[in-house]
């Protein structure tokens, strides 16, 4: 059994980061064909990007390492910054302004996880394809 996959990666600076991001990932997903195939797919990993980058600007004070990865079946969305401080989605809040962001990468996402590094943290984010599922959920 073999197992292609095609992977992208970049680093997007804490000084202007979460809109390249965004707007790298978008690229990338209309190369995929998800943006015409599967538009609020597309547009939810999108705005999962600028969670997860905007999330190791603020809190990590990091530059936010992005991967992204297609197996053909499931996307893959990775983020790493300095920090080892693990996420969590908090219950809503109508007085907080802020700290919404894991609670929309969570209803957003197929499936989330966040893992320690040696020198940091990764979170990655799943996303079903247009046309199926992951198979790891």
């Amino acid at each position: 059994m073999s197992v292609r996959a095609v992977g992208w990666a970049r680093s997007f600076p804490v000084t202007h980061g979460v809109r390249a991001g965004r707007e790298w990932a978008r690229g990338h997903l209309d190369a995929l064909g998800w943006t015409t195939a599967a538009p609020d797919t597309a547009d939810s990993v999108v705005l999962t990007v600028s969670e997860l980058v905007a999330n190791a600007h603020v809190h990590a004070h990091s530059d936010a390492q992005v991967v992204m990865v297609w197996d053909g079946t499931c996307l893959h969305l990775s983020v790493s910054d300095s920090s080892d401080v693990l996420p969590a989605a908090r219950p809503p809040d109508d007085d907080r302004t802020h700290g919404r962001g894991m609670a929309i990468v969570d209803s957003l996402a197929d499936a989330w996880e966040a893992h320690t590094r040696p020198d940091g943290k990764t979170v990655t984010a799943a996303f079903h394809a247009p046309d199926g599922e992951c198979p790891h959920d």
